[in-house]
């Protein structure tokens, strides 16, 4: 265990002066709170299954955020391995009660100074509602390519956590020979060690971190032990699955929907954005147990008219309903970095996304879509107090996230004021 335990408190705060929605926005961090030189964003949060007053969060590079009281209150704290911590940080819990931290390597804490730095996937576990982490299991270890963008997810039972990224043969390489292409691995619920990588994707991509990359692959675990991924390349959304507990994948992928202009998109004010897949599987006792959603962003309806999209699946991801914007403003207005959470306990669906619907210029809300019926219909509502106005030059981030679990909805995001970034939340439910 390497975890340095420095609390910093931060209580309900909200922005005076400015009208509020109904939900009380919470402050988690800011940039310069004394402890981190790196801005905080693409921030991840996890709501413990076994006492949902738990909830952990992070944002890059190694920072983590813990909170006792449903989200009111947060004490924050670094977050260090062997194999070192560099960002994309992603929070899962599982049934057992357990929190997963997944992020990039640094093994020589050089940053981009070593040819080390992502040469693994690095996954830390806690069992004590976030107080303390292991050291780490390593996964997808194969240098000199570097691996990226990985997210995980738990199985029902919380014994098993499955992962997913992107390999690249050489970053931003301009050579053809170069591919990208979609790894998976698992390890048991302690997450020390993982099984070797897999390749799962059929089309390879190139490096170049652009739309004809393989990017965004998101695992969903399913009812009885199927292991599902969506991820985008070009202006496709592909999807595949493992019915054997990730040992055989399909052998041509499914073609789940379309993501008009590619992932890679252009929202004024953001330095750069994409519109990946996020892929969740219903697991409650309800009437759509099993079924299969992902949302995600894309430009069909015009370049400066970026909006929200879904589908879903009900025989496993074979097929798929036709594509279904939920933002329902009807004027050329940007909506962008989606993410999407299930509450297992009722099968209750969000969505929370970036929104400029009421603005002529860059300012900034964040919005959440909900829906009940398994994605049939949705409702829309501004979440946040008040908007703001992201700078270009300062990095924002590639995400934002959420999550819920008995009624209690935790959304988290990421603002900029006066070229300052900031981490928050919305109490939302219980």
């Amino acid at each position: 265990m390497t975890f340095k335990m420095c609390l910093v408190l931060f209580s309900l705060f909200t922005i005076q002066g400015l009208a509020q929605t109904k939900y009380k926005n919470i402050r988690i961090d800011m940039q310069d709170s004394g402890l981190f030189s790196y801005p905080p964003c693409e921030p991840s949060i996890a709501i413990n299954p076994k006492n949902v007053a738990n909830i952990v969060a992070g944002a890059i590079l190694n920072r983590v955020y813990l909170s006792n009281d449903t989200g009111r209150t947060w004490m924050e704290s670094e977050l260090n391995s062997s194999m070192g911590v560099y960002g994309d940080p992603c929070i899962v819990s599982s049934n057992k009660g357990y929190f997963y931290y997944l992020h990039l390597s640094d093994p020589n804490g050089q940053g981009w100074a070593s040819d080390r730095l992502l040469d693994r996937i690095v996954c830390q576990w806690s069992k004590n509602g976030g107080k303390s982490w292991s050291n780490g299991g390593g996964m997808g270890e194969n240098h000199p390519k570097d691996q990226d963008k990985e997210w995980a997810v738990c199985n029902e039972s919380g014994k098993s956590i499955y992962a997913t990224w992107t390999q690249f043969d050489l970053y931003e390489s301009k050579n053809p020979a170069d591919q990208t292409n979609i790894l998976f691995s698992h390890s048991n619920c302690k997450a020390k060690k993982w099984k070797a990588a897999k390749r799962i994707n059929e089309k390879p991509g190139d490096c170049l971190d652009d739309d004809n990359t393989v990017e965004g692959a998101i695992p969903a675990s399913g009812p009885n032990g199927e292991i599902y991924v969506s991820w985008a390349l070009g202006d496709t959304i592909y999807f595949d699955r493992s019915l054997d507990g990730g040992k055989t994948w399909l052998d041509k992928d499914v073609r789940a929907a379309r993501i008009a202009g590619g992932w890679a998109q252009t929202i004024p004010g953001i330095m750069r954005c994409n519109g990946m897949p996020v892929l969740t599987c219903d697991l409650s006792n309800g009437a759509n147990r099993g079924n299969l959603y992902i949302c995600w962003s894309d430009t069909r309806n015009g370049e400066d008219n970026t909006d929200i999209f879904f589908i879903s699946s009900s025989d496993g991801g074979n097929t798929w309903t036709p594509e279904r914007k939920l933002n329902e403003d009807t004027g050329a207005k940007q909506q962008f970095f989606p993410w999407m959470a299930i509450d297992q306990t009722n099968g209750n669906l969000y969505v929370v996304y970036y929104d400029r619907r009421a603005y002529s210029d860059i300012k900034t809300d964040v919005y959440l879509a909900s829906s009940k019926d398994g994605g049939k219909t949705w409702t829309e509502e501004k979440i946040s107090e008040s908007p703001f106005s992201p700078d270009p030059a300062v990095f924002f981030g590639d995400y934002n996230n959420i999550s819920a679990h008995n009624g209690i909805v935790r959304p988290i995001w990421t603002r900029c004021e006066n070229s300052k970034l900031s981490v928050w939340t919305a109490l939302i439910g219980k």
